[in-house]
């Protein structure tokens, strides 16, 4: 997906150049790689060149193949989403089939996310040096072998297995669905290309809450699998019958960049693990939680290190330290972690409360409309100038949505979510487009060698977000479930007349299902206690909704005064420019001497002549 972004952005001729003076704050100059060309490239026309090495041609198709390269895209794009949306969906009714424990579940997650991110540390080099197509075909081949393998075997290590295999796939038909989609129209409309060809994956999530009741008709969870392995096998054809034009093909890869990878993949792993399973054992609980950041740490920081005082880095270290950096990689988080208040916290919320998919059905055909706007207004609106005014009417919309859903009660349905969760999908759909361009541009000011950096950093980002804000919300609502809880139940004394009548009403229930006076009692008393434990959640929820409304609210405050701050020093730079430009016309008119005014004067008079007879004053021409 962000290969393809730096594609589009290197290919735009419309795009601005940096300002002259960025240089000054830019990093120190590393030198670049030779490029050694592995294939001699075809006699391509100035238009139809590669932006980039690994990226394919942008020749001239007819109408009917950019047709069909715009619905290859869709499909890999629905392939790469579907496989992590639909496990979500479904992961009550898969973790109680397989019997697994919310330990055991999170490590499938963790699984997922693990190789989706470390996906994309290849990718880039990969398909310089070998081309798209074929780290394509690894990707989907070995998904959809994996799915029949899960068919077979269906126990948790094949299923660990398959959820890493979709990670994998999931990184190669995000950058392989955009690539597909610039096809799909000239080269003219490729930022718009962009944006439609990252918004469809993010219709994949709707689309598997939808779907999902109907592939789980009578508990048949293989169903799911076999939909996952037809997808896969669907889109390989595809791949392979309708190839992406050939592009430039060069030697990418470095000794050092395996030993990087074999230092990041593993400290990733173990992040990543710390952050699935924090929840589950507790933070402060739990020593090995403790050890693996340990170890995270220190592999992360010998792979950093090595890459600090390489010559030609992999992952540039000092483009980190940089302040534009920084902003860009805190607001990019901030902005995945507002999207969880839809996955976590409403998703989350409705589950408590006893709905099922079926039930959330007409909810996400709301969110799948929303995301389709989001995204197709963010299409038509796209250009370099709108980015911010993108990203800022998405931080405005998430901060509403976060406002209307507060003050839930255990009385709302899914419907009564219909408006803000619209807003929350509009939101997502407008934003990601528009992130990951800033984010290639942020990389482009510094070189072409920047790229893989700042793909790394999007992918990371986005990534990290989600599970931050999955972990930080989970761990905040069990905490004021937990204080709310105590709070009721401390209200609750049974000599109080309204209490005894509610433990009378509660007792009479069981009346006709036991006849033990004692068992009806302790009944009513366990059956009381649920409610006010499902009182407690409603209400731990509503305070997370409170919460990302409070993070939503300041973050659009700063991005706003962030925005004031340029328009201001670009109308500083305006008046200087302006103010030395009339310097410089009037050191022209008075040919770079200036004169004194009373020089001038005596000057412009004739002066006397030395024997005292008046001057000759010169005639003005008839």
């Amino acid at each position: 997906m962000s290969q393809a972004a730096a594609q589009a952005q290197a290919g735009n001729t419309g795009a601005p150049a940096p300002a002259a003076g960025s240089a000054s704050s830019a990093a120190p100059a590393i030198p670049q790689a030779p490029v050694i060309l592995l294939r001699r490239p075809p006699d391509w026309a100035e238009h139809e060149k590669p932006a980039l090495p690994g990226s394919p041609a942008m020749p001239y198709h007819h109408p009917w193949v950019r047709l069909c390269y715009g619905l290859i895209a869709v499909l890999i794009a629905l392939t790469g989403g579907l496989g992590n949306a639909l496990f979500s969906a479904n992961l009550p009714t898969i973790q109680g089939q397989m019997g697994l424990t919310a330990t055991e579940a999170a490590w499938l997650s963790g699984a997922y996310v693990m190789f989706n991110m470390t996906a994309n540390l290849l990718v880039y080099k990969f398909r310089q040096q070998f081309g798209m197509r074929l780290f394509a075909e690894i990707g989907l081949g070995a998904y959809a072998m994996l799915c029949l393998l899960h068919l077979v075997l269906g126990g948790y290590d094949s299923l660990i297995l398959l959820r890493a295999g979709s990670g994998l796939a999931a990184a190669t038909c995000s950058s392989l669905s955009t690539l597909y989609m610039l096809q799909a129209a000239p080269r003219s409309y490729v930022l718009k290309m962009l944006v439609l060809g990252v918004g469809v994956g993010q219709l994949a999530t709707p689309l598997a809450w939808i779907i999902s009741p109907g592939l789980l008709y009578n508990s048949d969870w293989q169903n799911l699998y076999l939909f996952e392995a037809g997808l896969a096998l669907l889109s390989f054809a595809a791949v392979v019958t309708l190839k992406l034009p050939p592009g430039m093909y060069i030697q990418a890869f470095e000794k050092l960049d395996f030993l990087t990878f074999c230092l990041m993949v593993p400290g990733l792993g173990l992040l990543i693990a710390v952050l699935v399973q924090g929840y589950s054992l507790w933070w402060l609980d739990s020593p090995r939680l403790a050890w693996m950041l340990v170890g995270a740490i220190v592999l992360l920081s010998v792979a950093l290190y090595i890459e600090h005082h390489r010559r030609h880095p992999m992952l540039h270290t000092r483009w980190f330290a940089q302040m534009p950096t920084i902003r860009f990689v805190l607001g990019a988080v901030l902005l995945r972690f507002l999207t969880t208040e839809q996955t976590y916290g409403m998703v989350g919320l409705m589950r408590s409360l006893g709905m099922t998919p079926d039930q959330m059905h007409p909810l996400f055909g709301v969110i799948l409309g929303g995301t389709l706007v989001g995204v197709v207004l963010s299409a038509i609106t796209f250009g370099v100038p709108q980015m911010g005014r993108q990203i800022l009417a998405a931080i405005a919309l998430f901060a509403t949505a976060a406002f209307l859903d507060l003050h839930r009660t255990s009385l709302d349905r899914p419907a009564d979510f219909f408006c803000s969760q619209f807003l929350l999908a509009v939101g997502a759909g407008i934003f990601m487009g528009s992130l990951m361009l800033t984010g290639i541009i942020q990389g482009l000011k510094h070189g072409p060698n920047h790229m893989l950096t700042a793909i790394v950093t999007i992918s990371m980002t986005q990534a990290m977000g989600g599970l931050l804000g999955s972990a930080l919300l989970s761990t905040y609502q069990t905490h004021r479930q937990q204080v709310y809880s105590v709070a009721l139940v401390a209200q609750i004394d049974p000599s109080d007349p309204v209490v005894a009548e509610r433990l009378k009403l509660q007792n009479q229930i069981y009346g006709k299902v036991t006849v033990d006076p004692g068992m009806r009692v302790n009944q009513g008393t366990l059956q009381l206690s649920q409610l006010v434990r499902r009182e407690a959640s409603v209400r731990a929820y509503n305070d997370v909704f409170a919460l990302t409304a409070a993070i939503a609210l300041l973050y659009l405050l700063w991005s706003l005064g962030a925005s004031a701050r340029v328009r201001q020093a670009a109308a500083m730079l305006r008046a200087m420019t302006r103010q030395s430009s009339d310097q410089a016309a009037v050191a022209a008119a008075t040919d770079g001497t200036p004169q004194r005014e009373d020089a001038q004067e005596s000057a412009a008079e004739p002066a006397a002549p030395a024997d005292g007879s008046k001057a000759a004053v010169p005639q003005r021409p008839a």
